[in-house]
């Protein structure tokens, strides 16, 4: 009847033979397995994994020395619940106590306990519900029908977890050399209670009431009653009428996690998946797992999908962990799936509510309350779905919100955990196509959910999940001075140092989702194809370009944490056209691949997925095409001047002290592989036009140029108006019109010539750099160091090129003032049809 899952690493048997540490120590060690309850069914799955995987068997005898046990298990509490008046005689399990004595008369022998948690089911105890009390697992202690009714109901659905194993001889020692008024018993009894409370904790989540009384306690808050009163004073209402708004904010935010909800999801979710994707493929996550048992642990993914929310929290699920608290956006909070999303975890929060005192007073509250009960969060950085491909420009005010929590009240250290999602096939890639070129975004809707579903019969290739590197704030606020900032009430401002940490953190979360890039097949057809004039390919080109990309990618790896698919060229160009994203076009001569018709567009977001993996290199590779001969110094040169605007557009990890060395290890590559030649002085010298290495040399020069062109236009834009002449909102209005005509010149419109956020980001980055200052008029000024660079167009850029820049940023006044006219009337009309629908 019970098929337990094993969570985690299965110990090895230290049973059978000594290792070295013990033959130094002459010392013999024998297993005793630790349980925290008392319970008979407990022991026997224990017994039964632990025979299953060739472990000592946990109910056989066990010897130590000339003692023996009946078992080899130890229960921490052995004491009745129900009778905590009259406790019984042993406060301590009596086989502790005597393994103790045995250790203490030999001091030849140690014994090795191995902590256990075995879960049947899994939910939070949900104090409204006696229904999900009887059916789950809960952290109070099973009577003996409830046991029964768990083995019945959820023997294919329990847990089992073997933990690190500790020395009971040093847990003795230590005991008695810092804590002397204790017997070892007292200590050892506290110590692995907390330690399985805290692997418990892990899989169950924290011990949770009910959403009412979450609701109850939010509300009658200190902070809360405050704003209440505000409230009252401000809106010249009765102090009952703005008790209820608050009550209705609460009512609007709070989850309300079920275990019927989760499991419901994950048997329709494994349902889909199935149907829907090749496989969903995960990697790292013993990274998860072995944070979430010290750390508060917020997962911060990419958001490319509303299948990302879902995904992530399914993996999790899965293997094993609670589902984290998901913050969604109250356009999602529609009738039946709000319900459905606020029982799989989720809390809804307003797009905005600047102004809202009594709203953010609440939020913040309930946001603080969830931290401070070890609740696993998870939330978008970026704010909203990528349109792009690339991560958009961080949102810190949920991050600023957690760590203002944090400050309130420090229950666990906090972990951010970036987490890199990709996809070889996207529901959203049509719409998101439309609103780049100007189209207003669609409201969320149950219709628009239903035309959604209709495409799940499509094929949608696999997904991948990546566990980054973690980012720690406490580190972070370290580095910035401010590990010992105290915040008291919920509406007191963070401190500057504070703000700097997490501006901070974001990049760094949005830098790690990057080094965790997964190279898909999907991804390396994408970035191949579309550097070709019209996207073809010969068939045997195509699988030597497809090679070099692997072979950069897996020698010179972005990061340690980077995956790239195992298929051959051959292998991949198969599976493009299983997906039908490509297409094989038959010829005598040689057959070619080409992009099936109009799904040009849609590739370039898998392209821009992994562009930071490849932009360096294009960089190397496009300097030295379009110079035909260039010194690794005037290489290196031209590079750390345009490092900071790509670091800045595509979240780079590189800092520019290590930038020189990563130049060098990419020139030294494409020359091994005689993509470029070195001559005798250590110039690098562009191959030979209309050879293979040539034509190789151009694929992979290609994807960096159309953010040199965005760059070079804006600074032609700014230069031809003159200092003094322009605005900033005005040079990002006719950059993004601008991008719209030179999107044009493709074959097809590149979402990323729409999007406004890489003209900001630009903006910002030649403020920082001082290239640019902006007068007390709004008007941006420049002098000779940014003619100087906008000149430098030409080591980058062909003369064709820099022609139709240069033409298509000429403006009379009376041009520019139509242009901008023409502009913000069709603003006017687009807010217009917002607020209609």
């Amino acid at each position: 009847m019970v098929t337990p899952h094993v969570l985690g690493e299965v110990p090895t048997e230290p049973v059978s033979e000594t290792t070295e540490t013990e033959a130094k120590t002459d010392r013999q060690k024998v297993v005793c397995y630790v349980l925290q309850n008392h319970s008979r069914s407990n022991a026997l799955v224990v017994d039964g994994e632990t025979r299953r995987l060739n472990l000592k068997p946990a109910l056989d005898p066990l010897i130590v020395g000339t003692h023996q046990e009946k078992a080899s298990v130890l229960f921490l509490q052995h004491n009745d619940e129900n009778n905590l008046l009259n406790p019984p005689p042993h406060a301590f399990p009596p086989r502790l106590i005597k393994l103790i004595e045995v250790l203490q008369e030999n001091p030849e022998l140690d014994i090795e306990l191995v902590p256990v948690t075995v879960l049947w089911g899994r939910s939070p105890d949900k104090e409204d519900s006696w229904f999900k009390l009887l059916f789950s697992d809960t952290w109070a202690t099973p009577s003996t029908v409830k046991q029964l009714v768990n083995i019945g109901l959820h023997g294919r659905q329990s847990y089992l977890e073997f933990h690190e194993p500790q020395s009971l001889r040093e847990l003795v020692e230590y005991a008695q050399q810092h804590y002397p008024n204790l017997s070892p018993a007292t200590y050892i009894v506290s110590t692995l209670n907390d330690y399985l409370d805290r692997q418990r904790e892990v899989v169950l989540g924290p011990d949770l009431s009910d959403r009412r009384n979450v609701m109850q306690s939010v509300v009658k808050s200190r902070d809360v009653q405050e704003a209440i009163r505000r409230e009252s004073i401000r809106g010249k209402v009765s102090m009952l009428e703005a008790e209820r708004r608050a009550i209705g904010y609460v009512n609007e935010i709070v989850s309300d996690y079920s275990h019927s909800a989760v499991r419901f999801a994950d048997l329709a979710l494994t349902r889909l998946w199935t149907q829907l994707y090749d496989g969903v493929e995960v990697h790292n996550f013993s990274t998860v797992r072995e944070l979430a048992k010290d750390y508060e642990v917020v997962y911060t993914p990419c958001h490319r999908s509303h299948i990302d929310y879902l995904l992530l929290s399914y993996v999790i699920y899965k293997r094993g962990l609670m589902v984290p608290y998901i913050a969604a956006g109250d356009n999602l909070n529609l009738p039946f799936v709000g319900q459905l999303l606020r029982g799989g975890g989720a809390f809804f929060i307003r797009r905005s509510f600047r102004g809202n005192g009594l709203y953010t007073t609440v939020f913040k509250e309930y946001l603080y309350s969830i931290l401070s009960r070890n609740t696993p969060l998870e939330y978008f950085i970026e704010g909203g779905r990528s349109r792009t491909g690339r991560l958009l420009p961080p949102k810190t005010g949920m991050l600023a919100m957690t760590v203002h929590s944090h400050l309130r009240g420090r229950a666990k250290p906090i972990v951010f955990l970036p987490t890199y999602i990709g996809y070889e096939r996207l529901m959203e890639g049509s719409t998101y196509v439309g609103e780049m070129q100007g189209k207003p975004k669609e409201a969320e809707s149950i219709f628009g959910i239903v035309k959604t579903l209709r495409k799940i019969e499509r094929i949608f290739g696999k997904v991948h999940v990546n566990f980054g590197e973690p980012v720690f704030l406490d580190d972070l606020l370290k580095q910035h001075n401010a590990e010992n900032v105290y915040i008291e009430k919920n509406d007191d401002p963070i401190p500057q140092a504070v703000s700097d940490a997490v501006n901070s953190s974001a990049h760094a979360i949005l830098e790690n989702i990057n080094r965790a890039v997964v190279i898909n097949p999907v991804s390396l057809l994408s970035i191949i194809l579309l550097a070709t004039p019209k996207h073809t390919l010969d068939e045997e080109i195509c699988i030597k370009q497809l090679e070099a990309y692997r072979n950069l990618a897996s020698n010179f790896p972005y990061d340690q944490r980077m995956e790239v698919t195992p298929l051959s060229g051959k292998e991949i160009i198969a599976y493009g056209l299983k997906l039908k994203l490509i297409k094989r076009v038959q010829h005598a001569l040689g057959d070619i691949i080409a992009i099936e018709d109009n799904q040009a567009v849609l590739l370039t977001y898998f392209r821009n997925n992994i562009l930071h993996a490849f932009v360096l290199p294009s960089l190397v590779a496009s300097l030295v095409e379009h110079n035909g001969k260039i010194s690794r110094s005037d290489l290196t040169n031209v590079i750390y001047t345009l490092y900071p605007f790509l670091k800045a557009e595509l979240f780079l990890k590189w800092k520019s002290s290590e930038l020189k060395a990563q130049v060098e290890q990419y020139a030294d590559a494409l020359v091994q592989s005689n993509l470029i030649q070195q001559d005798d002085e250590g110039n690098l010298i562009s191959s030979a036009p209309n050879t293979e290495e040539h034509n190789q040399l151009v694929v992979l020069a290609t994807p960096v140029k159309q953010s040199l062109e965005r760059y070079y236009m804006t600074l032609a834009l700014i230069t031809q108006r003159g200092s003094g002449n322009i605005s900033a909102k005005q040079v990002e209005e006719l950059s993004h019109l601008l991008g719209q005509r030179l999107s044009v010149l493709y074959e097809f419109n590149s979402p990323e010539f729409f999007d406004k956020a890489l003209f900001q980001s630009f903006l910002k980055v030649l403020t920082q750099q001082n290239y640019i200052r902006t007068n007390d008029q709004g008007q941006i000024e420049f002098d000779d160091n940014f003619r100087q660079m906008a000149a430098g167009a030409q080591l980058v850029l062909d003369e064709v090129t820099l022609q139709m820049l240069q033409h298509i940023t000429t403006f009379t006044d009376e041009e520019l003032k139509d242009a901008l006219e023409a502009m913000a009337s069709q603003q006017a009309k687009r807010r217009l049809k917002r607020k209609k629908a």
